[in-house]
């Protein structure tokens, strides 16, 4: 009963996540808050595909001596969610890199980070 509630809890804080995250991206116009809400984003994908990974009561997926394989295939966690979200960690962190380089860059080039000043800048229509 205590892990079912567990697991509808991440199941309702990653769709709080990405519901935050999408909302954000769209109403917001400062960059980096579009940026911080992208990374929201991307938390709430990964905490859904951990959630849904999940199996109470399993065991690491790792084949032990002493274990039948049909016992070991009822009672092993699924790991293909865990090494989606191992991938999906590791490029979101060099995505997020990239984002807050390109921030830094249009600061210095705009000397603003609102995206619908950025947009309205007269430099921007002549190249």
């Amino acid at each position: 009963m205590q892990i079912e509630l567990v697991q509808l809890g991440a199941l309702m804080t990653s769709a709080l996540l990405m519901i935050i995250g999408l909302v954000a991206v769209v109403y917001l116009d400062n960059i980096l808050k579009k940026i911080i809400a992208l990374a929201f984003l991307g938390d709430g994908v990964n905490l859904l595909l951990i959630s849904l990974g999940y199996k109470a009561g399993g065991i690491p997926y790792i084949l032990l001596p002493d274990m039948t394989i049909t016992s070991f295939l009822q009672n092993s966690a699924y790991p293909l969610p865990f090494a989606l979200v191992l991938t999906s960690i590791v490029i979101g962190a060099s995505t997020l890199a990239v984002m807050l380089g390109l921030a830094i860059v249009l600061y210095k080039r705009h000397g603003t980070l609102n995206s619908s000043e950025i947009l309205n800048d007269p430099r921007v229509e002549e190249e």
